[in-house]
C-alpha cells in the first residue's frame, strides 16, 4: 500500500501539505444519462437499484428533454422531490447550452434558478469543442456568478475542447471571469479524448478549484473510446489524491458506464449492472486513497 510517507516525498507533496482541511468526501452519483434510451423514471429505478444514493440528471430521455431549459422552477422542485423520494439526492444538471452562444446568460440563470428550487448544489457548463469566442465565455461566467452565489449554486465549468479544453484552461476562465459561485467539474476522459493530454499533470495545474468531477475513463488502445471509470486508461487513484484533502463533499457523477469495445447494453437491466460496476470499482479507489492519505 502506497503511506502518507511516500506520497509527501513525491510530486505530489505540495498538494498533500496544502489541502488538510480533512478528508474529502466524495459523493457517489449516477447520471441519468446512459440512460438517455429510456424513460427518466426507469433511470433513476435503475440507479437506485444498482446501489447509489445521488444522481445528477442528463440532458434527454427519450428525445425530451430531462429539465427544459424553459421550465419553471416548480417543475424541478418537484423532479427533486421525486429523486429524494426514491432515495437519490439531485447534485447536478447540465445547463445543456454553451457558454459562447448569444442565449448563454439567460439559459445559465434560468438552470440556477432550477437548480436551487430542486435543493441541487451544482449546474454543469461547458465551452465549444473549438477555440475562441473567450471573451463570451468569460462574460457569461462574470454575470452568472452573482446569482449562482446568492442561490447558493455553483456553476462548474468542464472540459470539453475549444475553451474549455483542460483543467487550466478552465481554471483560467474562472480566474478572468472574476466571479464567485464558478469552479471546475474535472473530466478527465475528455482531456485525454479531446486533447490526447494527460490528466493527471492536468489536475495538478487546477485542482485548488475542483469541486465535482464528471467520471468517465478513455481508452486510445486498440480503439479511441470513452468507457467507464477503470476500464481505460486514466489511474483514478492519482486523479483524486490531490481533492482527497479538500475537507468539502465533492460528487463523482458518473457520466459514462460502458464497456469500450463490446457493444451497449440492449437493456435496462444491462446498464443497471454496468453502473453497480462502475460503483463499485470507484468505491475500492476512494477507499485506497483515503486510506494512502491518512
Amino acid at each position: 500500500m502506497v503511506t502518507r510517507r511516500q506520497i509527501l516525498g513525491s510530486a505530489l507533496a505540495p498538494l498533500a501539505a496544502s489541502a488538510q482541511s480533512g478528508p474529502t468526501e466524495f459523493q457517489l452519483a449516477c447520471m441519468t444519462l446512459p440512460y438517455s434510451r429510456f424513460s427518466l423514471e426507469r433511470a433513476l429505478r435503475g440507479i437506485a437499484a444498482s446501489g447509489f444514493r445521488a444522481v445528477a440528471w442528463g440532458t434527454s430521455h427519450e428525445g425530451k428533454p430531462c429539465m427544459a431549459v424553459d421550465a419553471p422552477p416548480s417543475e424541478a422542485r418537484a423532479l427533486g422531490a421525486r429523486c429524494r423520494d426514491m432515495g437519490l439526492e439531485p447534485v447536478m444538471m447540465f445547463t445543456t447550452v454553451n457558454l459562447e452562444q448569444p442565449n448563454a446568460y439567460d439559459a445559465h440563470a434560468r438552470r440556477v434558478e432550477q437548480a436551487a428550487a430542486a435543493g441541487m448544489p451544482f449546474v454543469l457548463t461547458f465551452g465549444r469543442t473549438r477555440p475562441g469566442e473567450y471573451e463570451a465565455a468569460v462574460d457569461t461566467l462574470r454575470r452568472v456568478g452573482p446569482l449562482a452565489k446568492k442561490a447558493g449554486v455553483t456553476v462548474v465549468v468542464k472540459q470539453h475542447g475549444g475553451n474549455t479544453a483542460t483543467g487550466r484552461m478552465c481554471a483560467r476562465l474562472i480566474q478572468d471571469s472574476g466571479a464567485e459561485g464558478i469552479k471546475v467539474c474535472y473530466d478527465a476522459g475528455n482531456v485525454l479524448d479531446y486533447e490526447n493530454a494527460d490528466p493527471i499533470s492536468d489536475i495538478r495545474q487546477c485542482w485548488w478549484d475542483v469541486r465535482a468531477f464528471a467520471l468517465k475513463d478513455h481508452r486510445n488502445t486498440p480503439v479511441d473510446q470513452d468507457c467507464a471509470p477503470g476500464l481505460g486508461e486514466i489511474d483514478h487513484y492519482q486523479l483524486l489524491m490531490p481533492v482527497a484533502r479538500m475537507g468539502i463533499k465533492m460528487p463523482l457523477a458518473f457520466e459514462n458506464i460502458f464497456e469500450p469495445i463490446v457493444p451497449r447494453p440492449d437493456t435496462a437491466e444491462g446498464i443497471d449492472r454496468l453502473a453497480s460496476n462502475a460503483r463499485q470499482f470507484m468505491e475500492t479507489v476512494i477507499r485506497g486513497v483515503q486510506l494512502a492519505l491518512r
